[in-house]
């Protein structure tokens, strides 16, 4: 295991790489910029660089500098950030440090949504109808859905949580959506390029989490149903996935592993698909890799008990995993619930100084925090404050855990979405685990 790492990264996901990091013996350098000086992150490393700006955290040259200055042997990127810039991951290896994350170049041909398409198609993997080749144009944009069919959805290339997407109904919303999306995707990935594919207005966002290993074996740790979300950004994720049928989850399954072994993938990863159709006849298609932890990770730790980041440091170190993945066994179902600085009806921000906060705790509830009482939520960054996960023998005592360790947590000051969850944990079709990636829009509209 490497002597010393340095976190690349801010919040909840730098305290949770921490906490597993300090448990091996690893000694912990975190860097921060001005307005996180105060964040817990900051104190419980064990040596703390100050980076400046808001912006500091995607600053490579400045990252590389921090580790440098602390003698850091490795560097874990965590999630955003630089977590999937291929550079960033070549400029650490460059400085003779180790990466925590897969090799560059897997990072560089899964980052890009056509060529990843385009290998996992080759490698078997079901795709929806869509273009090969980035559009370049409304015109062509128009004549590609002739083929592919309405309702079409347009993607940056090379866009990632979320961003730089949209759908289209009809020709007259395409033309729109092309312009638009190719001006956003170059203002903010510097690449243009766009895709357009079928769109699926009722499905499950269901991912798998895949786990290459350092003598080349990739396995998968379970599925993830991650189809409440605002703005195709996720609120609310578990596992198991509720009503996929058996068959199907085997496949999935199957297929994400195929593809990890495809591109020679090692560490941690995520293969993201949309399932479809009905119950006794359901199908998936790709929708993305994504080469880094995950935000959800806790639920699947918490469901196969083991720790993902101590798994991605001895991949990065050339070490066997900490247990042998076939002896691994899913137990009970876990809920994780995103708790953000946000209203909980239009999901606008509402960063503030926190003026109170007070988690709940108890058997098989999980709090991954970034803030505490007495420190302040900036609009600089992403909204999300905590995660909350609960774990229990099944989903239905799952749900009951959620509901009373929901209720316990207080949060004063910034905005914040606790009461959605509460208003979700009533609706039906959340409640049987029917429900699809239109529940919020569905919730929201009955108001």
């Amino acid at each position: 295991m490497m002597e010393s790492l340095l976190v690349a990264n801010r919040g909840e996901i730098a305290r949770r790489v921490i906490r597993t990091a300090r448990r091996l013996g690893v000694r912990t350098i975190a860097v921060h910029s001005d307005l996180d000086a105060d964040l817990p992150f900051v104190r419980e490393a064990d040596e703390a660089v100050p980076i400046g700006a808001a912006t500091s955290y995607r600053d490579a040259e400045t990252i590389l500098a921090a580790a440098e200055r602390t003698g850091a042997r490795a560097v874990h990127p965590g999630y955003g950030f630089l977590s999937e810039n291929a550079g960033f991951a070549r400029s650490v290896q460059a400085a003779g440090l180790v990466w925590v994350g897969p090799d560059p170049d897997v990072i560089e041909l899964m980052g890009d949504k056509i060529r990843a398409r385009n290998t996992v198609a080759a490698a078997g993997a079901p795709v929806a109808p869509g273009t090969p080749d980035p559009v370049t144009g409304e015109s062509e944009a128009v004549e590609a859905a002739t083929h592919i069919g309405y309702p079409i959805m347009v993607k940056a290339a090379a866009g990632g949580g979320g961003m730089g997407m949209a759908v289209a109904a009809d020709p007259d919303e395409l033309r729109k959506h092309v312009t638009a999306v190719r001006a956003f995707a170059e203002r903010m990935f510097g690449d243009p390029g766009i895709l357009l594919e079928r769109y699926y207005p009722d499905a499950r966002h269901i991912e798998v989490q895949i786990l290459g290993l350092a003598d080349g074996t990739v396995v998968a740790l379970g599925d993830r149903n991650c189809s409440v979300q605002r703005r195709n950004q996720k609120l609310v994720e578990e596992t198991p996935s509720p009503g996929l049928d058996a068959d199907l989850r085997e496949r999935m399954h199957a297929v994400a592993v195929e593809i990890g072994k495809a591109v020679g993938y090692r560490n941690a990863g995520t293969v993201e698909c949309l399932v479809h159709g009905e119950p006794g006849a359901q199908d998936f298609v790709f929708l993305e890799m994504n080469t880094r932890l995950q935000v959800e990770h806790p639920v699947t730790e918490e469901v196969w008990g083991i720790d993902l980041v101590e798994q991605q440091l001895r991949v990065a170190a050339g070490l066997p995993p900490s247990a042998d993945p076939a002896t691994l066994r899913p137990r009970g179902h876990a809920v994780e619930f995103r708790v953000n600085a946000e209203d909980p009806v239009r999901f606008l921000p509402g960063p503030g100084a926190v003026t109170a906060w007070s988690e709940p705790s108890g058997d098989g509830v999980r709090v991954d925090a970034g803030y505490a009482e007495g420190t302040t939520v900036t609009p600089a960054y992403d909204s999300l404050m905590a995660k909350l996960v609960v774990h229990a023998d099944d989903r239905d005592a799952a749900l009951e855990r959620a509901r009373a360790a929901l209720a316990a947590f207080v949060v004063r000051g910034p905005k914040h979405n606790l009461p959605f969850f509460e208003e979700l944990l009533r609706e039906p079709a959340f409640a049987d685990g029917t429900y699809t990636t239109t529940i919020v829009t569905r919730l929201r509209n009955r108001r």
